[in-house]
């Protein structure tokens, strides 16, 4: 009896460890956090890690990160450069509403205002993108917004440019990723041996 018991705290372990750890960009986000700990707006310059998913693969190196300028208009790069071939599905990261679905100077680009990140709310954005959404439309972290363009990017390699802004100022991209989605290796169960699966 006792040996049933422990085979089923086990399985119970286990179910609620792998439904846990996402093992695809495809895979259901998890819930935001609710009550008191749900992230809010905060000042203009912090980032609630409220997003879901990488906008591109699974944990995707960086070609390029975030270097603020010192001024202005200074020199800088306002965002991340991530690696997508042409026809790599393009992702929100978080919920929230198309604000801009065209083109700028050539370059297809998806802007997305996120839903409860203060007044002015942060927005994403992607590019070069071949849009699937329009100006208005409400996404879901995880949704496809479009697909990498073939042409318009700045690498030299094909990427995607993914930018974050509050206003007029320019934020880190990655600071909008939870500590588990910024993580280079999946979570890995290992095999339980020697214990009857359960009833």
């Amino acid at each position: 009896m006792r040996a049933k018991r422990c085979a089923r705290a086990t399985w119970a372990l286990l179910l609620a460890l792998t439904a846990a750890a996402p093992a695809d960009a495809a895979d259901p986000p998890p819930a935001a956090p609710a009550g008191p700990e749900a992230p809010g707006p905060g000042p203009e310059g912090s980032v609630p890690a409220i997003g879901r998913t990488w906008p591109v693969g699974v944990r995707p190196p960086v070609v390029r990160g975030w270097e603020p300028p010192a001024t202005r208009y200074g020199r800088g790069h306002r965002g991340v450069d991530l690696p997508a071939s042409p026809g790599t599905p393009v992702r929100v990261v978080a919920p929230g509403r198309v604000s801009y679905s065209g083109r700028v100077a050539g370059k297809g680009v998806v802007s997305v205002e996120l839903t409860g990140t203060g007044d002015p709310p942060l927005r994403t954005t992607y590019q070069p993108v071949l849009a699937a959404v329009r100006k208005g439309d409400e996404v879901a972290a995880g949704e496809v917004v479009g697909t990498a363009e073939p042409s318009g990017s700045h690498c030299s390699t094909p990427c995607l440019h993914w930018g974050l802004r509050r206003g007029d100022a320019y934020l880190d991209p990655l600071s909008l990723l939870p500590s588990w989605l910024l993580r280079r290796g999946p979570s890995r169960l290992l095999p339980v041996l020697g214990v009857p699966l359960p009833p």
